[in-house]
């Protein structure tokens, strides 16, 4: 096969140099060397001279190819001497050989491949490719990142075959083919690209922070991974929590999770997701998991911040111990918090927040509130403006402070304590925006507090008096020999004392609030021996931190994860390779990196560097250039240490697992100190404020030269970390490494720099080497026969045997084999994960067979047992049922019997009445189709009738225009003979007879435009009289709208207001319609009333008359009438209490039997007669229709008369509205002919006669429901009380009561 054939193949060779060739075949076949001389002589003598160009030559080296070290030796001779040769006859396989002898590399179009970029740089790994093109000798490939490179035959070693197993990844890296750092970081890459961000490393869970919300935390995911081991399901955070949970309860062995990785990498919400499955996996759901969840929002609130890293950084570390009774259930926890940066709360770094509850309860609080604490917003703040950044992407602050406030009810803090806590907050606001000025007195650097309202404000705020406030930070008080010195600060040294005082309010607040969230959590464990308490401890600490400038809260936060990761190196490395040379387990020593020296440097060794800063922060003349120069003199031969260049630096350098990092040394001695002058000490002891107070407690108890022998912050930090390890020490450790994948905080955005140095220094590479070939399961003796022997039928308890090793290794081979990777040690057994997970299901499934064979036979005894009862007692009910059952049957059959014959009597008379009806229906047709019949053939007469009468009225209306025709025809030539004769005298008798002829023939003409006109004007008529019908027959069936028909028949009334007067007139055609009024007999209440009679008023008391003169409408007098309202006797407002008021009025004469009730009443029932009256005057307060009730109530009245004549046009609207589909039944429509409309046109009324109970509750309803209406509903009663004195008591008074009056009057 030629080039030619190999790229039409896609495959293209890449041919190594001839010296490479001959190098590696040397070094592969070197014991063969001595032979090569001899041989080849033999080789080429015997076949080359031959047939080395035929086509045997070639079937012969490809036999010699399938052969063994012979075989390639000869082949080797022939490369060595005839390498031109060789290339110009050997075939395709021959060419495929060199691929593994000589290095010529073939891809085909679509394989991957690992890409050596060679670029030199430190974190620099090849990179994963495909194969795209294989043509004109160069191969193009396409690497992960997007990136074309085309590969010469000259670079051939940049590239190599990729593993199966790195293509598309494994969930656990352990099974990786391709076990290099390009194989791990391309693992992660394609997996974070389909959005699986989890991957185990044997039990070690790695997570890449997605910087995104994943749908794979829901309450179906927690169910999927309860109760399975690692490997049953794919990598989740969910499955490392399940395993700490199970293995807690299996092994009763308390159980930590510790989560590492860089900021920013997702430490806090692996926390956060641990302790969520935790709280739902316990199957409690009591109120003590709740308080534990909502731990987290107060401690996130109170301690982490936006960083330029991470929008949720936590900025100090705690490790959750969650404890749990012997049920499983969380029965309390308890919170270790470390190393709080209280030096964030002062400063920020560019484009960084101070801590979120600053931001929170600025956007939270209501105005009231702000104002009382003199608040404003965050960009007033100098604390919090220092970073230029006061908003964080993402979150949410006023939903934030109201999800604090309600976790701090849950874990029951006060009103007052959370008022205190926000003084205090507000307090350092005000502090950090005091301005000072510089002064010179006596030759002494001095300042003053430009006077401004936040120092009154913080004084208010700390009650504390200003001007004590102001002294305690602008001077300072020395006592020396008993007298009391008082000397002024500098500006930047009251500065300093003032962020050092806003620093120890903060931090002693955060440890109170710690304090307080562990006294609701935390349960004491209980005295009784037979308690058991297990804990699962998650550790959230702060991640390894380098910026651009490191001081000493860095140093101590890389001094706690040099621990981690010791504590790590530990576990994996150094006590599992000692534990297998000491139980002689047959293992091949791994090297890891060991971060011991390191950690020896900072804090173990004497003359560390801990220990050196304490020293130096004890000495009053320590200085931070006195503790650089110790450090420098101590450990500048350490390799680990790195001294600054020259004299004039402040910065050393440490080399840590991570990277080397340098630290700047201004401020390490004070911030270490961490002390607090005697004069804001005695600030805090004169303050009002308790609170402050209790957080200064242990600070105002101790005196002053107690304070200076308190112990240091490193010191304080460094025993807290000691005791943290010798807590995780005791424990089972779980490890989950947090990767983060970019700088940015940007969804899937890989950087493979920054991951491939978070895998170095983490240790990722030898981790996985370890854990493929070491064995993380192991049991004693003890324990595994105890445990598995089940599994082996006879095997007798471990405290039984002697030869415990024997019966280790029998039950291991009966299970997993003889020839499976696992071995037995001095005292222990070692087996791998799988070993272990195949060993709990054959565990589960013997022990479930023993149990189910132990209820086979309780439940057979049990069974037999119960047998025998029950036959016994079967046997006395058979004979009792027998005789009843007999007795029973005896009843039923005569009652049978009876029924027979009834049914058989009844189906003979059905049968006679099933004849007589046939007949009867038979003789109903008969007789139907007979008037059928008669009405058709009546129906063909008139038809027939009608036909004859039209067809005559047809011919007689034709024979009437065809003899209008003739006689004109005729005038026409009795007009031509008599003009014919006229113009014989003028002219001669053939020119009048022509001209005769002419005018003859005009007037026909004429005389049949005339007819073809009269005729377009017949058709004309007849089309619209066809509209006309088509267009009524269209609006017959259509569905009819009542409003609208309502409206078109009664729109002639107008749109007037709801004042008299003012109603319009009938339209033309319609006055018909009007009819007279028929005169009442009571009095017309628009008649001009008499002027009282002047008498004198008694004003000490109310009467109705003079209310109802100074506020009724119109003509309307106290008078009581028996006939609806034209309006309200008061005015309204409100359109709705118009036509309430209307209503209640004729509701108050059916009730007083003055109106008589509804005669229509609707046949069909809708149901709403069964609908309270209350819930209808609900209903009708948010209808819109008052208007067009109300105007057409109003204009009812206002028509003076009806003609008696009824126009056509009048009749050919009843007739087209008759015609339609009407909703409204006949009833109705008589109803509106009739006028009863103008009564009942109220849709708060009923169209039903109604009881006096339902119409007292229409009446009080209204009155409850429309406060308008309850002076008008008082008028109402008044009125008919002054016509009835008889019946109602005298001594009722108007108005009731004060506020009617006074709503009446508005």
């Amino acid at each position: 096969m030629g080039p030619s054939e190999e790229r039409q193949h896609g495959f293209q060779a890449v041919h190594a140099p001839a010296g490479t060739c001959v190098s590696v075949l040397l070094g592969t076949f070197d014991f063969l060397n001595k032979w090569a001389c001899s041989l080849h002589i033999l080789f080429v003598e015997l076949c080359l001279q031959t047939w080395l160009s035929s086509i045997a030559f070639r079937l012969f080296i490809f036999t010699v190819y399938c052969l063994s070290l012979w075989d390639a030796f000869v082949l080797h001779c022939v490369c060595c001497c005839y390498p031109c040769f060789f290339f110009q006859h050997c075939s395709a396989h021959i060419r495929y050989i060199w691929h593994f002898s000589c290095e010529i590399v073939f891809f085909h179009q679509g394989d991957y491949v690992w890409l050596d970029l060679k670029s030199g740089r430190e974190f620099e790994v090849p990179i994963g490719a495909v194969v795209k093109l294989c043509d004109s000798g160069q191969i193009q490939v396409l690497d992960d990142e997007g990136n074309e490179h085309w590969i010469s035959p000259q670079n051939a070693t940049n590239i190599k075959p990729m593993h199966p197993t790195s293509i598309h990844g494994v969930e656990d890296m352990i099974r990786l083919g391709d076990l290099n750092e390009a194989g791990i970081l391309r693992n992660l890459l394609i997996r974070y690209r389909e959005h699986l961000i989890y991957t185990y490393t044997g039990s070690i869970l790695v997570a890449v922070n997605p910087y995104q919300l994943l749908p794979i935390y829901t309450a179906d995911q927690i169910r999927l991974y309860t109760n399975k081991k690692i490997g049953e399901m794919p990598p989740h955070i969910f499955a490392i929590a399940d395993n700490c949970y199970f293995n807690m309860q299996r092994n009763n062995r308390d159980q930590c999770c510790i989560i590492s990785g860089e900021s920013g990498a997702g430490k806090t919400e692996s926390t956060k997701l641990i302790l969520q499955f935790l709280a739902a996996i316990s199957g409690q759901h009591s109120w003590i998991e709740q308080q534990v969840l909502e731990a987290n929002p107060i401690l996130e609130a109170f301690g982490n911040a936006k960083t330029i890293r991470n929008d949720n950084s936590s900025r100090f570390g705690k490790y959750i111990d969650i404890h749990f009774n012997k049920r499983g259930a969380i029965e309390g926890a308890k919170i270790e918090q470390y190393l709080l940066e209280k030096s964030r709360v002062c400063r920020q770094a560019q484009d960084e927040r101070n801590y979120h509850i600053f931001y929170c309860m600025l956007k939270g609080m209501t105005p009231d509130q702000k104002k009382k604490l003199g608040l404003g917003k965050a960009t007033d703040y100098t604390y919090l403006t220092i970073g230029k950044c006061t908003v964080c992407d993402g979150r949410d602050d006023q939903k934030e402070y109201s999800n604090i406030r309600s976790a701090m009810k849950v874990l029951m803090f006060t009103d007052t304590e959370n008022w205190e806590i926000s003084k205090l907050l507000a307090a350092i606001l005000h502090l950090g925006n005091l301005r000072y000025e510089a002064r010179t007195y006596d030759n002494l650097d001095a300042c003053e507090v430009v006077r401004c309202p936040d120092l009154t404000t913080a004084a208010v705020l700390l009650e504390v008096d200003p001007k004590d406030l102001m002294n305690c930070l602008t001077s300072r008080t020395i006592i020396t020999r008993g007298e009391t010195v008082s000397t002024p600060l500098s500006m930047e040294q009251a500065l300093d004392v003032r962020d050092a005082f806003v620093k120890g309010i903060y931090g002693r607040l955060f440890v109170w609030i710690v304090e307080k969230i562990n006294a609701a959590i935390y349960k004491p464990p209980s005295s009784q021996p037979k308690s058991v308490r297990r804990s699962i401890g998650l550790l959230d600490i702060f991640g390894f931190e380098n910026f651009s400038v490191n001081s000493f809260e860095q140093l101590c936060i890389n001094f706690a994860n040099e621990n981690l990761q010791q504590f790590f190196v530990r576990h994996v490395f150094k006590l599992e390779q000692e534990e297998y040379n000491l139980e002689n387990i047959n293992w091949q020593h791994i090297e890891f990196t060991d971060n011991q020296d390191a950690l020896d440097m900072i804090a173990i060794k004497p003359m560390n560097i801990i220990s050196l800063i304490d020293e130096e922060s004890k000495f009053p003349k320590g200085t931070d250039t006195t503790m650089l120069n110790k450090l420098n003199s101590q450990h500048k031969l350490n390799t680990n240490y790195i001294p600054p260049k020259n004299t004039y630096e402040t910065q050393f350098g440490i080399q840590h697992f991570a990277g080397v990092v340098y630290y700047e040394t201004r401020g390490f001695l004070e911030k270490n100190r961490d002390t607090l002058h005697g004069d804001i000490i005695q600030l805090v002891h004169s303050s009002k404020n308790k609170f402050i107070k209790q957080i200064f407690q242990a600070d105002v108890a101790m005196g002053a030269e107690t304070r200076k022998r308190s112990p240091t912050l490193s010191s304080q930090f460094k025993r807290s970390l000691e005791l943290l390890m010798r807590t995780l020490s005791v424990c089972q450790p779980f490890f989950v490494r947090c990767i983060k994948p970019n700088e940015c905080k940007k969804p899937m955005l890989f950087d493979r720099e920054l991951c491939v140095r978070q895998l170095r220094y983490s240790g990722m590479m030898e981790t996985i080497r370890i854990r493929r070939a070491g064995y993380p399961i192991r049991y004693t003796f003890v324990e595994f026969v105890d445990r598995y022997r089940v599994l082996m039928p006879g095997v007798k308890p471990a405290y039984k045997q002697e030869d415990l090793r024997g019966t280790c290794q029998r039950i291991a081979e009966a299970v997993l084999g003889r020839d499976d990777d696992w071995q037995m040690g001095k005292t222990k057994i070692f087996l791998k994960d799988h070993h272990d997970m195949l060993l709990e299901i054959e565990r589960d499934k013997a022990i479930t067979d023993k149990v189910i064979l132990i209820q086979k036979v309780v439940r057979g005894f049990k069974d037999r047992s119960n047998f025998l009862k029950m036959r016994k007692s079967a046997v006395l009910i058979q004979k009792t049922w027998r005789g009843y059952h007999c007795r029973k049957n005896y009843d039923a059959m005569r009652a049978g019997f009876s029924r027979l014959q009834a049914l058989y009597r009844s189906r003979k008379l059905y049968q006679t009445y099933h004849v007589a009806r046939q007949r009867i229906t038979h003789f109903q047709a008969r007789c139907r189709g007979h008037l059928v019949r008669r009405a058709f053939r009546h129906r063909l007469w008139a038809v027939i009738t009608i036909q004859a009468y039209t067809r005559g009225m047809i011919a007689r209306r034709l024979y009437k225009r065809l003899q209008g025709e003739y006689r004109r025809r005729l005038e026409a030539e009795k007009m031509r003979l008599a003009e014919e004769e006229k113009l014989r005298n003028q002219m001669s008798a053939k020119k009048a007879k022509a001209e005769a002829e002419k005018m003859h023939q005009e007037r026909l003409a004429k005389l049949a435009r005339e007819d073809a006109e009269r005729e377009k004007k017949e058709r004309e008529e007849v089309r619209k009289k066809k509209e006309m019908v088509e267009q009524m027959e269209r609006a017959r069936q259509e569905p009819v709208n009542d409003s609208d028909m309502v409206d078109k028949m009664f729109g002639f009334l107008g749109t007037t207001s709801s004042f008299p007067g003012q109603e319009g007139q009938a339209p033309a055609g319609f006055e018909d319609l009007e009819r007279t009024q028929k005169e009442l007999e009571e009095e017309d209440l628009d008649e001009a009333l008499p002027l009282p009679e002047e008498e004198e008023e008694d004003l000490s008391e109310y009467k109705f008359a003079k209310f109802a003169a100074t506020y009724f409408q119109g003509t309307t007098t106290h008078t009581y009438v028996r006939r609806p309202l034209k309006q309200p006797l008061l005015f309204h407002d409100d359109e709705g209490d118009q036509l309430a008021a209307l209503a209640v009025w004729i509701t108050v004469l059916r009730f007083m039997g003055d109106l008589p009730e509804p005669k229509y009443h609707t046949a069909i029932s809708d149901g709403s007669e069964k609908i309270p009256v209350m819930t209808k005057i609900y209903e009708t307060l948010g209808k819109k229709t008052y208007k067009r009730e109300l105007q057409a109530l109003q204009g009812e009245g206002e028509v003076s008369h009806i003609c008696n004549k009824k126009s056509s046009v009048r009749h050919k609207l009843v007739s087209l509205t008759l015609k339609k589909k009407s909703k409204i039944t006949e009833e109705v429509t008589k109803r509106l002919n009739d006028g009863e409309y103008s009564l009942h046109g109220n849709s708060m009324l009923e169209d039903r006669p109604t009881s006096n109970l339902e119409k007292l509750h229409f009446i009080i309803g209204n009155g409850i429901l429309r406060p308008g209406l309850r002076s008008e509903a008082s008028g109402c009663s008044s009125g008919r009380r002054s016509s009835h004195p008889g019946t109602i008591p005298p001594t009722t008074t108007w108005p009731p009561t004060s506020s009617t009056s006074r709503s009446c009057e508005g």
